[in-house]
């Protein structure tokens, strides 16, 4: 039973010698670590939190039999490792105490400041919302842990420690509920740690999960690395010697140390590779440590001149460091007995952001502006969750665009100034758009690469020059979506494209409405703000323009929306209580009302051809022509077809297909091409059917025309054309479909 915050304060006011830190408990490990980079009086505070979560947590114990308090204390010592400040090593200690017992983060406030309450308090958020499902659960807690990321960074520092002494200790939970854990872990607090440079935090993440979900493998891949160990000890420690010596005789000051792979690296490399571990060659690697970014080409240079390096295998981190502000050089040298040798060569202070990361900026309190520029990169990261985030209103999604964006594997492209931004791979140039700005995303059109114009799909690779063109009215395209691989630019472009429904989808709607209106013989004038707020307040919507948007979208019947409205008049007519849709007038398509009206692909409609009009639930209004199959084949609701008619003065291009039969002769293709032209017409794409050793050949068109008169103008241009046999209208996207339904 945890004690109240009242008889908490009473304890703590009492002067002791505390009875509960004897000298060998975990308390004096944690004090080992805090006294290599805290002052004494940060020291006694830190004991004050100890003191303050042992008596809030007296009596509770852990799964694993021991008492609760050696928790928080070893997220302490991992926090401490990364020499984090004193406020973190509070919040760490009082990390639960707000969630498990009847302590407040007001309590926390008084009693330590602030700071160490905010920290606390955005620690115990992460877990204070019940769901409906697990895989909401997880999203929703992702979202908040990021939330909280970009308020303090140390949140998730702490909660990363946290996960990661769970971990630790997992063994005492169900095997079903290990797992589950672990798949968690892997997937999502793995990449963050990597992500913001945590690397000894990463790799026991890794390692830990890779125990639990795969156990087996663990044992067999441990049991080989300490096979090997031993095997290859000999030639381990004459490479070090060798090394040693040749940095030497070039007089530079290095450390040099070997390292070895963890157990889940070896595990994704066997895996991605197929490969057997006996030829797992770079198990064990090599680190140089020098004192400045200078000696690390040196030192490159010397161990070059040493060990022949395989080209395609050398990376430089330090001209372009990782996006989590990593920076090294790496090689692989051909070594002795042909065994290929990994080595890693930095300075000291990138070994410590290699290390620490992000908590490196509290490790070196005189941070220079390499530092600055790593805390940048981070905060922009975190920005650009945030944007994401904001615009993700399905937890589910905003988990998609985490994983993508955590995605290891970067390119890195030049900005028309120079600037280097950092993207996954397979990243187009719609991607590059949006990371740049959502307004240059919005409205581009075109993308030079390399000083080359290019299509806007078109995939970017590392040291690319890019430059985007865009257009005062373009707008994202929803087969973008298709392609693009950044969550940035994803939720962007559902954003617009959603928002673009939304309205066009409303303006439909009110058109609908309002001829149903007049059918009641009802005009919308008379229709006043208090009708439309009661009839909001019936539906349980937020604006009127949901229920306009309804309408357009087929989700409501403009019908019965218009005699719920005519019913709250005083004038209106009992007689006209049901009136069939069939009856209404009927609805001009003007073509240029975008995502609320789509022409179907099975009869692709042009203006003059007879037409009618299906509402389709969460597509809106679908145009067909009058003798499309579809309005024979399927028995619809006839509630749902609408008599339409075109504007007269349309000047958009409408999408129609041609098939045409030609002699199979060496540029018919250019000439064809070139009659289309001719009509002002333009080819939005081409087919050719598959060559039979016959003298004539079946091209199948779809072309943009203005109407049916612009269509018979354009096929009497290319019958002009010597060789061309036939030429029909095909009211079908199907190649070779056209027969039944040419015109």
């Amino acid at each position: 039973m945890s004690k109240t915050a009242a008889n908490l304060k009473a304890e703590l006011a009492k002067p002791t010698t505390d009875p509960l830190l004897p000298a060998d408990n975990e308390g004096s490990a944690l004090t080992l670590r805090l006294k290599k980079y805290l002052k004494p009086q940060d020291i006694e505070q830190v004991w004050e939190a100890y003191r303050y979560a042992c008596h809030a947590h007296e009596g509770v114990v852990r799964k694993t039999g021991e008492p609760y308090i050696t928790h928080p204390v070893a997220v302490a010592c991992i926090l401490a490792d990364l020499h984090m400040d004193m406020p973190t090593i509070l919040a760490a200690l009082l990390h639960d105490v707000v969630e498990d017992t009847e302590i407040t983060t007001l309590d926390i406030k008084e009693k330590f400041g602030q700071q160490v309450a905010d920290l606390v308090d955005g620690v115990t958020k992460l877990d204070k919302i019940e769901f409906q499902s697990a895989s909401q659960a997880q999203a929703e807690n992702f979202r908040k842990m990021l939330l909280a990321m970009s308020q303090d960074v140390r949140v998730i520092l702490v909660k990363l420690a946290d996960r990661l002494h769970n971990m630790q200790t997992l063994e005492v939970m169900r095997p079903e509920k290990q797992k589950i854990i672990a798949k968690e872990t892997l997937d999502i607090y793995a990449p963050i740690a990597n992500r913001l440079g945590l690397n000894s935090i990463y790799q026991a993440l890794e390692d830990l999960s890779f125990e639990y979900l795969h156990p087996m493998r663990y044992r067999a891949i441990s049991q080989a690395i300490m096979a090997a160990r031993g095997n290859r000890k000999e030639v381990v420690s004459k490479i070090l010697d060798a090394i040693k010596h040749q940095l030497g005789h070039f007089k530079i000051e290095a450390e040099v140390t070997g390292r070895e792979k963890h157990l889940y690296s070896v595990y994704k490399k066997m895996t991605s590779k197929a490969t057997p571990f006996s030829q797992v060659y770079d198990i064990y690697g090599f680190r140089v440590i020098v004192k400045n970014m200078p000696s690390c080409y040196m030192a490159l240079g010397a161990l070059h001149a040493l060990y022949k390096p395989i080209p395609t295998k050398f990376k430089d981190y330090i001209a372009i460091p990782k996006a989590n502000g990593y920076q090294s050089l790496h090689t692989t040298l051909f070594g002795p007995f042909g065994t290929p040798i990994e080595v890693q060569i930095r300075s000291a202070e990138m070994h410590s952001i290699a290390d620490a990361g992000v908590a490196a900026h509290w490790l070196y309190k005189a941070s220079d502006a390499q530092l600055t520029a790593l805390q940048q990169q981070t905060h922009q990261w975190l920005q650009r969750l945030l944007d994401i985030q904001s615009e993700s209103t399905d937890s589910l999604d905003f988990l998609e665009h985490l994983k993508i964006d955590l995605f290891p594997d970067e390119v890195y492209v030049f900005t028309p100034k120079g600037k280097i931004l950092a993207l996954p791979r397979r990243a187009t140039a719609v991607d590059f758009a949006y990371a740049v700005h959502s307004d240059i995303g919005n409205s581009c059109v075109a993308v030079r690469i390399n000083h080359e114009l290019a299509p806007l799909r078109s995939e970017l690779h590392n040291g690319d020059h890019v430059e985007i063109v865009t257009g005062s009215i373009a707008k994202p395209n929803p087969a973008w979506l298709n392609y693009v691989v950044t969550g940035r630019a994803r939720a962007h472009i559902r954003h617009f494209l959603k928002m673009q429904q939304s309205t066009e989808s409303s303006h439909l709607g009110e058109r609908m409405l309002n001829q149903a209106l007049r059918a009641l013989h009802v005009e919308p004038s008379q229709i006043t703000k208090e009708h439309w707020q009661k009839l909001i307040r019936d539906y349980g919507v937020k604006k009127k323009s949901e229920i306009l948007s309804d309408i357009g979208l087929g989700k409501r019947q403009n019908v019965m929306v218009a005699h719920q409205l005519v019913a709250m008049t005083d004038d209106h007519v009992e007689k006209h209580t049901k009136l069939p849709a069939s009856l209404l007038d009927t609805i001009t398509i003007r073509g240029t009302e975008g995502m609320a009206v789509q022409f179907a692909p099975c009869c692709r409609p042009i203006p003059g051809d007879p037409i009618l009009g299906f509402i389709n639930k969460d597509k809106g209004l679908i145009i067909h022509t009058h003798d499309c199959s579809s309005v024979r084949k399927f028995k619809l609701d006839p509630d749902k077809w609408l008599d339409v008619e075109w504007e007269p003065e349309s000047t958009r291009l409408f999408k129609t297909n041609l098939c045409l039969t030609v002699a199979n002769q060496p540029g018919m293709l250019a000439k064809i091409a070139s009659g289309i032209a001719d009509a002002e017409s333009n080819i939005d794409s081409v087919s050719v059917e598959e060559a039979d050793g016959s003298v004539y050949a079946n091209l199948y068109f779809t072309v943009q025309v203005k109407s049916r008169v612009h269509l018979a103008e354009l096929m009497r241009e290319l019958r002009k054309i010597p060789d061309v046999v036939r030429i029909n209208r095909a009211k079908s996207n199907v190649k070779g479909n056209s027969k039944s339904a040419l015109q």
